[in-house]
């Protein structure tokens, strides 16, 4: 499934900007995997999806810290929620479980693809020692990586994608050169439009119900260029590229 209503060809770009969870690594699943592990020791069972929504609620809450190491104070909650053991050992599984999630299935082959027609930069919520393991299992495909750790905030704080558009600056680009890709409405197809970017949504969860473990933004953003899988960005550059 691929939709365009962007003004601006696949063609027009240089740089590829990227939300790294959840739109080339499955977090999710890395969650719902470590919970299942934990659930499988205590003989209790564990709704994922459910457990999730738990996830979602928590990293609203004040004083939540940087991802995954928030794992360990989101895993207290869905402990409560679920009847779990709530121990540092079970805590400490949690974070080491989502720091090393996988990639989606097409999340490398796409990234080799779009790395032949761009360059590609990483602006991830994540801690860099994540993003290093994340990285290394996409096959280093960034020309340059933005983390929690460099930039001092998260998105959707536009200090975040001013930090982005000052690098592409000393590279001779400007934001009118970024094609900015994700997964997540809160954090960056909403403010990728407020801050006049073209913008591709990567729509991982279109086969299911609500947000999952993202945060649910305020109102929905029709984003530029919509697909389901990441893939089918790097097919329709290739194709435009070569058409």
């Amino acid at each position: 499934m691929a939709t365009e209503t962007a003004v601006k060809p696949l063609t027009a770009f240089g740089y590829v900007t990227f939300d790294v969870v959840g739109t080339l690594i499955d977090f999710e699943g890395a969650i719902k995997d470590g919970l299942a592990e934990i659930a499988a020791k205590e003989g209790i069972d564990v709704d994922g999806e459910a457990a999730l929504s738990v996830y979602r609620e928590a990293r609203y809450e004040p004083g939540a810290g940087l991802f995954p190491d928030d794992l360990g104070r989101c895993y207290s909650r869905i402990a409560e929620a679920f009847g779990l053991p709530d121990t540092e050992e079970y805590r400490q599984l949690m974070v080491e479980r989502v720091g090393d999630a996988k990639p989606f299935a097409d999340s490398a082959e796409a990234m080799a693809k779009l790395k032949a027609r761009y360059k590609l930069i990483a602006m991830t919520n994540a801690r860099r020692w994540a993003f290093d393991k994340y990285a290394e299992k996409l096959g280093n495909p960034f020309w340059a990586g933005f983390t929690t750790d460099d930039t001092g905030c998260e998105k959707p704080n536009p200090d975040y994608f001013r930090q982005v558009f000052d690098y592409v600056g000393k590279d001779g680009g400007s934001k009118d050169d970024i094609l900015h890709t994700a997964q997540s409405q809160y954090h960056d197809i909403g403010i990728s439009r407020e801050l006049g970017m073209t913008n591709a949504w990567i729509q991982r969860r279109h086969a299911q119900k609500g947000y999952g473990g993202t945060i649910e933004p305020k109102e929905y953003t029709e984003p530029d260029y919509h697909f389901h899988a990441l893939i089918e960005l790097a097919d329709a550059a290739d194709a435009a590229f070569e058409g």
